[in-house]
C-alpha cells in the first residue's frame, strides 16, 4: 500500500507563491505518472499538473504559473505555484495513476490552498 503524504498549502495572497510537497512512501516513480489535482468549494476535482519520465502537462487555466518537478532520490513530487489568484483557492490532493496494469491508484489526503488579501 503507497501512501502519498502532501504538504506545504497554507494562506497567501493574490501574486503570491507556495511549494506543494508530495512524498510517497515507496520509489514507484517509473510505474507511476504523478499529478497534482484541485478541489475547490462545491466543484469537482480537476487536473492541475502531471509529470511522467517522459511528459509534463498542465491545466490551461496554471500554464505559465505552475511547474511541477520531481526528485526521485527522495520519492517526492513537487507543485510550485506562483502568481496565485483567488480562483487557484482549493485543496490540492497528490495522485499517483498506474502506467502498467494490474497496479492500483492512489490519493493523497489533501492540503488547503487560500489565496486571499
Amino acid at each position: 500500500q503507497v501512501q502519498l503524504v502532501e504538504s506545504g498549502g497554507g494562506l497567501v495572497q493574490p501574486g503570491g507563491a507556495l511549494r506543494l510537497s508530495c512524498a510517497a512512501s515507496e520509489n514507484i516513480f517509473s510505474i507511476y505518472a504523478m499529478g497534482w489535482y484541485g478541489q475547490a468549494p462545491g466543484k469537482q476535482r480537476e487536473l492541475v499538473a502531471t509529470i511522467t519520465s517522459s511528459s509534463i502537462n498542465y491545466a490551461d487555466s496554471v500554464k505559465g504559473r505552475f511547474t511541477i518537478s520531481r526528485d526521485n532520490a527522495k520519492n517526492t513530487v513537487y507543485l510550485q505555484m506562483n502568481k496565485l489568484k483567488p480562483e487557484d483557492t482549493a485543496v490540492y490532493y497528490c495522485n499517483a495513476a498506474p502506467l502498467v496494469w494490474g497496479h492500483d491508484d492512489y490519493w493523497g489526503q489533501g492540503t488547503q490552498v487560500t489565496v486571499s488579501s
